[in-house]
């Protein structure tokens, strides 16, 4: 029987849960261009994801109605296309929000790690 610390996969798993929110959480200041955000996910370690596994994200995001995008011209190079969140993503924000500090207190209740 393997040690649980030897599990492959446990922050994949946690990101795979929360990503989508977390790219909904940097649109709701700013619409933003695709590159942009994978460097923003990045400079957090535990976020860090690659272009390969955003696009397809942000694909899902507008076929949810959670995004809009449009093309802009860019100085450096080819037009970008940016997304910004809609109403319907923001109230999905909203209830993840709400329902990630319920979850995440009773995981640190459970685990020993709320603080007291």
């Amino acid at each position: 029987m393997g040690r649980m610390d030897d599990r492959p996969g446990l922050a994949t798993a946690l990101r795979r849960g929360t990503l989508e929110f977390c790219v909904l959480a940097l649109l709701a200041d700013e619409e933003r261009y695709g590159v942009e955000l994978v460097r923003q996910l990045g400079a957090e370690t535990a976020l860090a994801t690659s272009e390969g596994t955003l696009y397809p994200l942000l694909s899902r995001l507008r076929r949810a109605g959670f995004v809009a995008t449009t093309w802009q011209e860019s100085a450096a190079g080819p037009p970008r296309r940016y997304y910004a969140i809609t109403p319907d993503g923001r109230a999905a924000l909203k209830h993840f929000k709400d329902e990630w500090v319920t979850f995440r207190r009773a995981v640190d209740r459970i685990v020993g790690t709320e603080s007291r």
